[in-house]
């Protein structure tokens, strides 16, 4: 685990999201509820101008399931 997380936009982590199969269902004020297909589901706080906390980025890593290194390298990618 000496991958350090990025700081990432909640923009930036919807487009990732988007690349791994992930859509959006729905929205409610500044929340967008995204869910993949094989069931997965998490939820993205939009809030322009402010950039994902490092604890909120690594729920939501955990919520899809993903293992940490290789969200890193696909972020990295962007």
């Amino acid at each position: 685990m000496s991958d350090k997380l990025p700081l990432l936009s909640a923009k930036e982590l919807l487009k990732i999201l988007e690349k791994l199969g992930f859509r959006a269902i729905r929205q409610k004020g500044s929340h967008i509820y995204m869910k993949h297909n094989d069931g997965r589901a998490t939820v993205i706080p939009m809030h322009p101008g402010n950039d994902l906390g490092r604890g909120l980025l690594r729920q939501i890593i955990n919520e899809i399931d993903m293992p940490r290194g290789d969200f890193v390298r696909l972020a990295k990618k962007k």
